[in-house]
C-alpha cells in the first residue's frame, strides 16, 4: 500500500488564499460545502480542513502529519512541532498579521503599563500573558469567544486582537497602543513525521514549490537583444536577482540578455533600455523562482 501524507489545510480566513497558492504551485484543491476533506489532485496527499487555531495541536498529536497555520497559533497552543518553512501569504496582502493591544479612542491608557490591574479580552490568552510578563504588568486576561472589538469599554478595558489592515480596529473606534506580536503562516510537521524519509521528501518538495510561487510574486522576466558595444550600458540598468544571463546570438555583434526584475520597475526601465540600445524587448510572466 502506498504511503499518504495527512495534510491540514486551514479553514476560515486563510482557506481561499491557501487554495490559490497550491494551485499556482501545481496542486489543485477542491472544496465542497459540507465536507472537511477537500480533494487534491495528488494521490499521495490526504487533506483535512482544520481551524488554524487548532492546527498545531493536531499536528503535535499526530492526527495530521503536517499542516499550515500561523506562527501565532503555534505559540498560543504551546504545541511541540517542527517548522518546515515560512509561507508569507495572507487573506489580503503578503504582510505579516499583527496582534495589537487596543483601547477605546477616549481611553486614558497610553502604554501597556497603564493596564496594571485592568481587564483585557483576547483570543490569544497565552500570547497576551507572555507579553504582559515581559513588560512587568499584572492584568486580568480573559478569553474572548468573538466580537472582541465590541467589548471595550463595558466588558474590558482593552483587547488584544489580530489585524491585517487595521480597518476593523478603526471602525470600532479603537486605537492601537502597542504591537504584541507579528505572525506569518508556517508549514509545520509532527516530529515522528520528520523521522519518515518518504514523508520528509514529500514535505520538502511541497515546501519548495509553495515557496517558489511566493518568491515569484511581483517579478517578471525580461528578454532583450543588444549590440556588443551597447552591452555594458544596457546591463548597468538591470537590477537582476543575481546577474543577467548573457549569450551570443547567431548574428555577429549581437547579444541576448535575460533577467528577472520587479514588475513595478518595468514602465520606467524599458524606455531607458531602449535608449541605451536594447532591441526586441520582451516582458513575460514568472510563475516560480527556485534558487
Amino acid at each position: 500500500m502506498s504511503q499518504v501524507l495527512k495534510l491540514g489545510i486551514p479553514a476560515g480566513s486563510l482557506q481561499e488564499a491557501t487554495r490559490e497558492l497550491f494551485q499556482r504551485a501545481g496542486y489543485v484543491i477542491s472544496f465542497t460545502s459540507r465536507s472537511y476533506y477537500p480533494a487534491i489532485d495528488d494521490d499521495e496527499i490526504e487533506c483535512m480542513m482544520i481551524r488554524a487555531q487548532e492546527m498545531a495541536r493536531y499536528v503535535e498529536q499526530g492526527v495530521l502529519d503536517a499542516g499550515i497555520t500561523g506562527r501565532d497559533w503555534v505559540v498560543e497552543t504551546g504545541a511541540d512541532v517542527q517548522e518546515i518553512c515560512e509561507l508569507r501569504f495572507s487573506k489580503v496582502s503578503r504582510k505579516p498579521v499583527r496582534w495589537v493591544l487596543c483601547v477605546p479612542n477616549d481611553s486614558a491608557v497610553r502604554t501597556v503599563a497603564d493596564l496594571e490591574g485592568k481587564r483585557i479580552a483576547t483570543e490569544a490568552v497565552r500570547v497576551t500573558g507572555d507579553y504582559l510578563e515581559r513588560h512587568g504588568v499584572s492584568a486580568q486576561v480573559e478569553f474572548s469567544w468573538g466580537s472582541t472589538e465590541a467589548k471595550p469599554p463595558r466588558l474590558a478595558d482593552a483587547i488584544v486582537e489580530i489585524t491585517e489592515t487595521g480597518s476593523s480596529i478603526r471602525a470600532n473606534n479603537l486605537r492601537i497602543v502597542d504591537d504584541v506580536m507579528t505572525s506569518t503562516p508556517r508549514l509545520i510537521a509532527n516530529h515522528a513525521t520528520m523521522e519518515d524519509a518518504w514523508k520528509v521528501a514529500k514535505l520538502e518538495n511541497l515546501a519548495l514549490m509553495l515557496r517558489s510561487c511566493l518568491a515569484a510574486e511581483g517579478k517578471v522576466g525580461l528578454m532583450l537583444n543588444a549590440r556588443s558595444e551597447n552591452l555594458d550600458a544596457v546591463t548597468a540598468l538591470l537590477p537582476a536577482l543575481k546577474m543577467p544571463t548573457v549569450s551570443r546570438l547567431s548574428e555577429e555583434g549581437w547579444i541576448a540578455v535575460n533577467t528577472i526584475i520587479d514588475e513595478t520597475t518595468v514602465r520606467s526601465l524599458i524606455p531607458k533600455l531602449r535608449a541605451a540600445g536594447a532591441r526586441g524587448i520582451v516582458e513575460y510572466a514568472i510563475n516560480k523562482i527556485i534558487d
